[in-house]
């Protein structure tokens, strides 16, 4: 069932939220070898089940990536040295989707403190991909990728800072949507860094993402729609890196332009200008002040991927910051206006094979994040429908659209599913 499809029958009376709640934890106990959940919440998640719960989101099993906060329920930011952290108060993205009678039953495992894009954590266990075993479940929010693609929970909150719940969704077929910068809450999550951190919704269709953003936002959740839209397909990989998108996915943009056609948009080809190396000690800086509690001072206790990370950032110095948050704004300004499009679709993955389990995460962290990184620097929502990603400036063109793709054959799965 997906969220829409639990929340109509939970308010309908045809299914209990015990049920439902109870179905979901059994799943996800039975389901640890996917190394996809930190803590099953079994006693807060019935009584709340028990107690009866209303809304646009009733009775849904909800997974919170366990960067995110949630109050009576341990929260270690996936990390070991806040392993037995336990908070006191819930982010309120997520007493947003409570709110509306969501129920959390679980906290997702994800990379080190989020800063990763392989799925891969040295405390917690590597996430595995139920749909491509042997390959990475993809980063940060791992977790909730492998859980969705499991059929272990209909929705799940993550966090994305340069693709962390797109790119899990791409390698998991699945969705993940991004919203733009500042429009939720960011309070109680653990930074990586402000100036790009969004949190958002992941699902097994576009449909249950555009509900939960809706909840999120306190926005109206759009009507289908391609009919009129100015389309670009950004089918070069806008980066330094050299990484290059070949075969099917460069195929896939084209099946998703002629159905983009076929429904009355407007579809030409575009660019993005790179993403300049000058810009990146903002991102490094910003990592290394939400870490200064603790490293170096606790540096033995950190992973050795995010460790080596720490190191790089902490060099970053005040003249060399203020020279990169300077290119950053002008990057911003020439790349929004480059494309003169409404939305841009892309690949959501940068690489054209998805990287093996195992596979050293610092060597493939920036061609794997290229596509997602661009619109992380931009602040556009940006949704991935597997391995399509669509952005844009405004997130109800963004999701209307994607609403529209996905009426017909799912994009999400493999051709050989559809």
């Amino acid at each position: 069932m997906t969220a829409a499809e639990i929340a109509a029958a939970v308010t309908a009376g045809t299914s209990s939220a015990e049920e439902l709640v109870s179905e979901a934890l059994a799943r996800l106990e039975a389901r640890r070898d996917l190394c996809a959940v930190i803590t099953i919440c079994d006693e807060q998640a019935l009584a709340r089940a028990r107690a009866g719960v209303t809304g646009r989101l009733a009775g849904v099993p909800l997974l919170v990536k366990d960067l995110i906060d949630t109050a009576g329920v341990r929260t270690t930011y996936a990390s070991a040295i806040h392993r037995d952290r336990v908070p006191d108060r819930t982010a309120s993205a997520v007493a947003a989707l409570e709110a509306e009678g969501a129920i959390v039953v679980a906290k997702a495992n994800s990379d080190e403190f989020a800063w990763g894009v392989a799925g891969q954590n040295p405390h917690y266990g590597d996430m595995v991909n139920p749909r491509h075993p042997g390959h990475i479940a993809g980063g940060s929010s791992g977790g909730n990728g492998a859980a969705l693609a499991a059929g272990l929970v209909a929705l799940a909150l993550g966090t994305d800072t340069g693709g962390s719940v797109r790119l899990p969704a791409a390698a998991c077929g699945v969705v993940g949507l991004k919203p733009p910068l500042g429009v939720i809450a960011m309070d109680g999550i653990h930074p990586l860094a402000p100036s790009f951190d969004t949190v958002g919704p992941m699902a097994r269709t576009v449909r249950d993402c555009a509900l939960a953003y809706s909840v999120l936002t306190g926005t109206p959740e759009p009507a289908p729609r391609a009919a009129g839209l100015r389309v670009g397909v950004l089918t070069h990989p806008p980066d330094v890196t050299g990484a290059a998108v070949r075969g099917e996915r460069d195929a896939r943009a084209d099946e998703v332009a002629e159905r983009m056609r076929d429904i009355g948009a407007d579809v030409k080809e575009v660019t993005l200008p790179v993403p300049d190396a000058d810009t990146w000690p903002v991102f490094y800086a910003e990592a290394a002040a939400a870490h200064a509690e603790t490293f170096p001072s606790r540096s033995s206790e950190y992973g050795a991927t995010v460790r080596a990370k720490l190191e790089q950032a902490s060099r970053v110095g005040s003249e060399e910051l203020s020279r990169a948050r300077a290119a950053l704004a002008a990057w911003r300004v020439r790349a929004a206006a480059e494309p003169g499009v409404d939305l841009v679709v892309s690949p959501t993955l940068g690489l054209a094979e998805l990287p093996p389990a195992g596979v050293d995460e610092l060597e493939i962290r920036l061609p794997f994040s290229t596509y997602t990184r661009v619109f992380s620097y931009l602040g556009w929502p940006a949704i991935a429908i597997g391995d399509l990603q669509l952005a844009g400036r405004d997130a109800g063109t963004v999701i209307a659209a994607a609403l529209a793709l996905d009426h017909g054959s799912p994009l999400h799965l493999d051709a050989s599913e559809r």
